[in-house]
């Protein structure tokens, strides 16, 4: 409960950073007359949105396994991140649109206005909020071993970055004169871009999580060298893993001396389950199944 309520205080943050800033984005971009300024709202509207969706989805993955759901609720967080990324791209793709229709009517001769000082103000005082935002929940992220907070950090951060190129391109357009004022949509475009980047990259790991998709190599390697250096087990095998929410799910086969009792058997399987919870966590899911090692032996020997 600890962990969800630390969640909680890390999302309440970032979403009051979002309000202000969204606020002050829509009536600088609007006063100020800056299409990448408007760009960069949206984006911060989208930021809160994430929040919102982090409360609801944490707090239901919170919730203990019950008669519907054996593995407990945790693909809900995945969920929550696979659904941060669906609005980053939608978000996206809007702001290209946005900036590319500006820079197409630019080339047929429109003329854009300039953005205001108001504007770049608003630019530069999101890359200071958005970024110390960012740096707090990556903290905590890493600290509570959370892909959503995670995960609503590269949110952050892609409206921090974003916020970089949106004063470059309204302080030219603002001080190099009304032929350069394309730099304005220009910028909200590289901030798309951008922000396209990133939303890939969460749908990638969402879906794969989601599609059941195996841990990365190395920790499996680390799984099977972890457990077959334990004493009395040999050649652990049939290995498959995979991500439930914020936590691994663990099962594999082990060979053992088949002249043991039962009692042996069970403790020594316990034995591997303690030593991978105490190496990726307690709520790791682990299943062990053990095999007499002679009668392996024999099928290999039996074989063609």
């Amino acid at each position: 409960m600890e962990r969800n309520q630390e969640i909680y205080k890390v999302t309440l943050v970032g979403g009051l950073v979002n309000v202000l800033l969204l606020l002050f984005k829509f009536v600088a971009g609007i006063v100020g007359h800056s299409a990448a300024m408007v760009a960069d709202a949206v984006h911060s509207l989208s930021d809160f949105i994430t929040d919102v969706i982090v409360l609801v989805f944490v707090h239901i993955s919170s919730k203990p396994q019950d008669k519907s759901h054996d593995y407990g609720h945790g693909k809900y967080e995945t969920l929550a991140m696979t659904l941060i990324g669906v609005a980053l791209f939608i978000v996206a793709v809007g702001i290209l649109y946005s900036g590319a229709t500006k820079i197409y009517a630019w080339s047929n001769g429109e003329q854009l206005e300039a953005p205001g000082s108001l504007a770049l103000w608003a630019a530069l005082l999101s890359v200071l909020l958005k970024e110390g935002v960012y740096q707090y929940s990556m903290m905590k992220a890493r600290q509570l071993k959370s892909q959503v907070v995670a995960a609503n950090a590269w949110h952050h951060r892609s409206d921090a970055l974003s916020s970089i190129g949106t004063p470059v391109g309204i302080g030219s357009a603002i001080f190099l004169g009304q032929r350069w004022t394309v730099l304005d949509p220009i910028a909200s475009v590289v901030v798309g871009a951008f922000i396209v980047k990133v939303a890939v990259e969460l749908l990638r790991n969402g879906v794969s999580d989601l599609m059941e998709h195996s841990l990365p190599d190395d920790v499996e390697e680390e799984v099977l060298r972890l457990v077959g250096e334990l004493p009395g087990v040999v050649n652990p095998h049939d290995l498959r893993t995979r991500r439930i929410g914020n936590h691994y799910a663990i099962e594999l086969h082990i060979l053992m001396d088949g002249d043991i009792s039962l009692r042996e058997a069970h403790n020594k399987a316990s034995e591997v389950e303690d030593l991978l919870r105490a190496r990726y966590g307690e709520d790791t899911h682990v299943a062990v199944h053990v095999e007499p090692k002679e009668i392996i032996s024999q099928n290999l020997n039996n074989q063609p």
